[in-house]
């Protein structure tokens, strides 16, 4: 695998320190089918970018995570124009960097990477409950003709009969996405919006307590007033710190493996949304190896 130099990677660690990498970042542009706002396809250099302005340390945890994750971020590379054969890529890198025991976190790019980026693990675990953020449910078939369009992210995840479900922040679905959602009550378990200030955690602990877990995150999950640098934003939504929240309990209660945070669409001289996710990226990686 091809990494940039610490210097141009995630969070601009100097040349000087060793790496001994357990956390492997892989810039994925992807953007395909989306059908509002466009610009996805820059958020994964952008978050880098941004993350060489996160301060190191973290007083959280009263260190400089990064010295004890280790992370190498993937040099960027063409992604094909076919989103089945893009798909495959991130697939295939996700299964090498899962054969070498290390935590895969992709940048995107559009929602409808997590399809790709799932099935390694799909494969490799017997079943794997996938926590996801959005506004939105992502279990359409398809959508404008398309089945692995961005509103189609969650549901061709769910085609494999050993994912179950949780998501967190969603408020906006469709009359569609109703008959199959309760078709599979018994496998997705729902967080709405609308239901934040009655949201039963202990219920969710339960729920998430000893599995095998895959992280992603629609950045549009986000309330519109703090994240409107995305596609579809939505206001409802989540917040900082009850987000952060909601990670550490799935950190301390499950075994994360593996995460993807997606759906950035940077608006230009507006940096602090860039640098919202380049935080969330490292939390999310200092919860994973850090919070007991």
């Amino acid at each position: 695998m091809n990494y940039l130099s610490n210097k141009k990677g995630f969070l601009g660690i100097d040349n000087k320190f060793s790496i001994n990498e357990k956390a492997i970042v892989i810039p994925f542009g992807l953007e395909k089918t989306v059908s509002y706002g466009s610009g996805t396809k820059n958020g994964p250099k952008e978050i880098i970018k941004a993350s060489h302005q996160v301060e190191l340390y973290d007083e959280e945890f009263n260190c400089e995570p990064f010295k004890k994750i280790g992370i190498k971020t993937i040099k960027p590379f063409k992604i094909n124009k076919n989103i089945k054969i893009a798909l495959n890529q991130i697939s295939k890198l996700n299964e090498r960097i899962l054969s070498k025991k290390k935590f895969p976190l992709t940048l995107g790019g559009e929602h409808s990477i997590t399809p790709g980026c799932i099935k390694p693990f799909v494969k490799k675990f017997n079943k794997i409950l996938i926590l996801h953020f959005d506004a939105h449910a992502d279990l359409r078939n398809s959508y404008n003709n398309q089945k692995f369009s961005h509103a189609s992210a969650i549901r061709r995840c769910l085609d494999h009969k050993n994912v179950s479900l949780v998501s967190f922040g969603i408020r906006n679905i469709s009359k569609e996405e109703v008959p199959y959602l309760k078709k599979n009550s018994k496998r997705i378990e729902i967080f709405w919006a609308k239901d934040k200030k009655k949201w039963n955690l202990k219920k969710f602990k339960r729920i998430i307590s000893n599995k095998i877990v895959y992280l992603t995150f629609d950045v549009d999950g986000f309330d519109s007033s703090l994240m409107p640098a995305t596609g579809t934003p939505e206001p409802g939504g989540l917040f900082w710190d009850e987000t952060l929240e909601i990670i550490k309990i799935a950190t301390k209660c499950s075994n994360i493996v593996g995460a993807d945070i997606n759906e950035l669409a940077p608006i230009k001289g507006f940096n602090s949304y860039n640098f919202l996710v380049a935080k969330l990226a490292y939390k999310i990686l200092s919860y994973k190896f850090l919070y007991k």
